[in-house]
């Protein structure tokens, strides 16, 4: 049960998070790469539109070509789950937890200290669930890194609960 965090406080809904099971999800970003990257945000219909546009147009041209690389393709992705260093996105649960209007931050409870936040820096916020491709044993279950990236060398660890006041 220690690897469980509870997101409570001002919000409609009490969250368990369990970050064991987050290298399933589609959500998760490589932290070896997030914070050296520009991240746009995009409209994702207008990404998508364009995606399969260009699919289109190159099915006109050359006519439907499958990927012979697709088993190479399987391992490649095998093999960076066991190696990379994954994080994912918190604003997705402060979202389901359904803040109260007046609520204005967060704050974050480790083994020894707290650290409060805005709510709105809160949403940026990028919890760290592995480095090199083991779960955070030691001074887990979660790291938190800032969305830009100011924390990258020394995140917020051992995150035992967030409280939105």
């Amino acid at each position: 049960m220690e690897n469980i965090i509870i997101l409570s406080g001002k919000v409609k809904y009490t969250i368990t998070l369990d970050p064991t099971v987050w290298i399933f999800d589609d959500r998760k970003i490589d932290l070896n790469t997030y914070f050296s990257t520009t991240n746009e945000k995009s409209d994702e219909l207008e990404k998508y539109t364009k995606s399969i546009s260009k699919h289109w147009d190159r099915e006109i041209m050359e006519g439907a070509i499958y990927p012979p690389t697709l088993k190479t393709e399987k391992k490649y992705e095998k093999e960076k789950m066991l190696t990379g260093s994954f994080g994912i996105p918190f604003q997705p649960f402060i979202k389901n937890a359904e803040p109260d209007e007046n609520a204005s931050s967060l704050i974050i409870r480790t083994a020894s200290s707290e650290h409060e936040i805005s709510l709105d820096i809160a949403k940026d916020l990028i919890l760290g669930f592995s480095v090199s491709g083991k779960p955070l044993s030691e001074d887990g279950p979660v790291h938190v890194y800032y969305g830009d990236g100011s924390n990258q060398q020394n995140p917020i660890k051992s995150v035992r609960e967030f409280i939105i006041k």
